[in-house]
């Protein structure tokens, strides 16, 4: 078993809160909306998983291919993105094929991983700094 090294935990912390915050404004929209129903909930949390468990799984390829040389790394990136899009596919095919999720609430939470990614820099560079002042404090 790979232990995930404490950058792709960290993260992964980082996209499953941005998730979990996407997630409950989505819910409350449905809610406002009057179209909520416990296949939204279903919904949400199925497409929530999977994209979190997406981004933990490509960080541990990626710590895994780090270590590799250059050609080994490429095959296990794109053996890994294959299988990732596959395991990403079929969790939203059940999404839409069974009644009990709803397609909408299924599908959406799969852009919500990117927007997360894209607000990183944002709350970085301000963790960076902090970071960097408190160790010139302490030296």
């Amino acid at each position: 078993m790979i232990k995930a090294d404490k950058t792709v935990v960290k993260e992964t912390l980082w996209v499953s809160a941005w998730m979990l915050i996407f997630s409950v404004i989505m819910q409350a929209v449905f809610a406002f909306c009057g179209i909520w129903n416990y296949t939204v909930l279903l919904g949400n949390l199925l497409g929530a998983i999977v994209m979190i468990l997406n981004f933990f799984f490509m960080g541990i390829t990626v710590q895994q291919a780090l270590v590799k040389d250059e050609s080994d790394a490429k095959k296990l990136m794109k053996l890994s993105q294959s299988l990732r899009t596959l395991f990403i596919f079929v969790c939203v095919v059940a999404g839409v094929m069974l009644p009990c999720f709803s397609t909408i609430a299924t599908i959406i939470p799969l852009f919500f991983p990117r927007i997360a990614i894209a607000l990183r820099p944002l709350w970085k560079d301000k963790q960076d700094a902090k970071e960097v002042s408190v160790q010139n404090e302490t030296k």
